[in-house]
């Protein structure tokens, strides 16, 4: 792998294990309060906890694509970050599942995406 090839992968391994942080955290917030994380100044942290919840799901899609061309899934890229990244996006994944059978147990209602108004986690 070229130097310029593994900087790469190692940025998006990096980027999905801090996505995977961030999602774990909503995830946290909305098992306990039953609402996401809040919007935060300008709507910055909602929008850095959609985000990654994106980049998740990139993460699983090219590691699914990965795994049925070749075999095996994504490489574990320099320092092992990308391997990281991908365990942690499928487990983000499984615990979203839990959350989401969870959320609607308790609460009796799953979140809109973008708080609305007069809504429950306006």
């Amino acid at each position: 792998m070229s130097s310029s090839s593994e900087t790469e992968v190692a940025t998006y391994g990096a980027l999905g294990t801090v996505a995977s942080g961030i999602v774990f955290w909503s995830e946290f917030t909305l098992k306990t309060t039953g609402c996401g994380l809040p919007a935060g100044p300008g709507g910055a942290l909602g929008a850095l906890e959609g985000i990654s919840y994106l980049v998740i799901v990139g993460i699983i899609g090219a590691s699914a694509t990965t795994k049925l061309r070749t075999g095996s899934g994504l490489p574990a890229g320099p320092y092992g970050l990308l391997g990281a990244a991908e365990g942690l996006a499928y487990l983000a994944a499984l615990v979203g599942v839990v959350v989401l059978i969870s959320q609607v147990a308790e609460y009796g209602y799953i979140p809109n995406a973008v708080p609305v108004e007069g809504g429950v986690c306006s």
